[in-house]
């Protein structure tokens, strides 16, 4: 596993790379690595085992720059910068969560780049009548120090192994404070538009982006109702049929690393 900062057009993107053959490019989400996690998780590691994963870190998340402007426009444009400066002409790309409308984003822009898309738990529709969590409410600790509620509404339960490990009541340190503000920041500049974490015009471009794709839920997903799941699974061309995991809520790949890289890397495998 190498960690890396680049600059593109003058400013710097965190990266971490690990593994070696085709480029998988993979877009984190907000209980995940660049947020919650430091390095790399199981999840990760396995998919690394399959593929060069190459993971930059959000505009102002651990170690990546502010943009001046931060719709989610411009970070798809910046996004496509990043690619450029790293030399991607073609790869695949894996979204979780935030990262995973960022990455239908770009998969409606510029189809012809991307080999297969996976989508894990991803925002970015509006789906009328089923609303995603609000986890800027949810993110500030009851009575200044119980998280239970953001972690069920991030994992399958308050009480789940992993969610206890990532988001412990009290304070953390330092640094892990610091990304999680910082991911934070960043959902907000994107997402903070209630019922929030949504591109309208999404949904009618979908029909563009024409290449293989999986899509990846968490059973009892509390933050991004299944139904988006299987939204994008009808609307997606040449998307296959939705596939649940079980025993995981929002946060699939750290909750379930195993059972969800099993699927990107059996799908990724796929002639």
């Amino acid at each position: 596993m190498n960690e890396s900062v680049i600059a593109v057009r003058g400013r710097k993107v965190g990266l971490i790379e690990a593994g070696s053959g085709e480029p998988l490019v993979y877009l984190h989400g907000i209980a995940d690595i660049h947020g919650a996690a430091e390095k790399f998780e199981p999840f990760h590691l396995r998919l690394a085992q399959a593929a060069r994963v190459i993971a930059p870190a959000h505009p102002g998340c651990a170690g990546s720059d502010e943009l001046p402007a931060c719709s989610i426009d411009d970070v798809v444009f910046h996004y496509l910068e990043v690619l450029d400066a790293l030399g991607l002409k073609r790869f695949d790309l894996v979204g979780h969560c935030v990262g995973g409308w960022i990455a239908a984003e770009l998969a409606v822009r510029h189809p012809e780049r991307i080999g297969k898309l996976v989508l894990i738990g991803a925002c970015g529709l509006f789906v009328s009548g089923a609303p995603i969590g609000d986890i800027f409410m949810h993110s500030q600790p009851e009575r200044g120090v119980d998280y239970g509620s953001l972690r069920s509404l991030y994992f399958s339960a308050a009480d789940a192994p992993e969610a206890l490990r990532f988001f412990p009541d009290g304070r953390a340190g330092i640094e892990t404070e610091m990304r999680r503000y910082q991911m934070l920041r960043f959902s907000s500049f994107v997402g903070f538009r209630p019922p929030y974490f949504y591109h309208r015009e999404l949904r009618e471009r979908l029909h563009r982006a024409a290449m293989p794709a999986l899509v990846i839920w968490g059973k009892h997903d509390a933050m991004v109702p299944r139904v988006h799941g299987e939204a994008y699974s009808a609307e997606l061309p040449e998307a296959k049929a939705l596939q649940l995991v079980a025993g995981a809520g929002h946060a699939a790949p750290l909750e379930a690393p195993q059972a969800t890289a099993d699927l990107v890397v059996g799908f990724l495998r796929e002639a």
